[in-house]
């Protein structure tokens, strides 16, 4: 035990260090907030992620924010089991119609002030599926949209540099 207590001291931390928050991901926030202005109450962000329909790619990224070396709960956010309970929806695959009726539950059991991120090129843009029979198309056909992380799938540094442009352009117009 004594050993392990002295490494911890000889050894820098294991966590990655904060990414810079995403310039493009700063700019469409603040055009988001500039149309509806909201303001953050205290400086933590509860997420609640949903799945839409998404073959899980970007839920294997979003679970690894979670995990030590990217640790997203040092920057005040964590995950909540209930939209209830949730400041932002995290938002993966392209809206299946099987889903779009939970999603539109999912977003209006969540108190307002209320903020929703498209994670994943399926979410921004329904991609490969955005005219499929069994799709509704991008999330924003189905809820309003203030923020997109692109990619197939996003980095876990990719996310966390969008959602610490979110938390800081909420966090200057309080």
């Amino acid at each position: 035990m004594r050993t392990l207590f002295f490494d911890a001291f000889l050894h820098s931390p294991v966590t990655l260090a904060p990414p810079e928050p995403d310039p493009a991901a700063l700019a469409e926030v603040e055009r988001a907030l500039a149309v509806r202005p909201r303001h953050l109450s205290g400086q933590s962000l509860a997420i609640r992620q949903v799945d839409a329909g998404s073959c899980n790619g970007c839920e294997l990224e979003i679970h690894a924010l979670n995990n030590p070396y990217y640790n997203i709960e040092r920057f005040g956010m964590h995950f909540v089991a209930s939209p209830r309970h949730a400041d932002l929806l995290l938002v993966t695959g392209s809206v299946t119609h099987n889903m779009r009726t939970a999603l539109e539950r999912t977003f209006a059991a969540t108190p307002a002030p209320k903020w929703v991120v498209a994670v994943g090129d399926c979410a921004c843009q329904g991609c490969l599926f955005r005219e499929n029979y069994a799709c509704a198309g991008p999330v924003d056909r189905v809820v309003p949209v203030d923020l997109t992380i692109p990619g197939c799938p996003p980095s876990p540094t990719q996310l966390l540099s969008g959602l610490l442009a979110l938390q800081q352009a909420l966090n200057s117009n309080v």
